[in-house]
């Protein structure tokens, strides 16, 4: 699924990476809890949550995520976007919740992916 598609699903805003919104990711991953993005599978993922600090930035950049979307309308510091400017990520809000959030994405095709054994 392209970014730019999620975006128009979610009724999202671009915060960064509007040249990077064709893009796609093949997989997705919701959580608030930093070490459950840890344990997801790296495949071009994007991330669903709610938690705004810079933790969010790194962890997706670990995993190789191009892709944050923030739900519940939450924003991303000045910090935050530009850690994800510099890792090269896309940051998204939506004031959809969470579950509705990755409800929306996986009806439309965005599976979940594997936990690591």
């Amino acid at each position: 699924m392209k970014i730019s598609t999620m975006k128009e699903l979610l009724n999202a805003e671009v915060v960064c990476g509007e040249e990077d919104i064709d893009r796609n990711v093949f997989s997705a991953c919701g959580s608030d809890m930093m070490s459950d993005v840890l344990a997801f599978v790296k495949d071009q993922a994007v991330l669903l949550t709610g938690l705004v600090n810079s933790q969010v930035i790194r962890t997706a950049e670990m995993m190789d995520m191009i892709c944050i979307v923030f739900v519940r309308a939450k924003l991303p510091t000045p910090e935050m976007i530009e850690l994800a400017k510099e890792s090269g990520i896309v940051l998204l809000t939506t004031k959809t919740r969470m579950y509705d959030a990755c409800g929306i994405l996986y009806s439309n095709g965005l599976v979940g992916n594997k936990l690591k054994s």
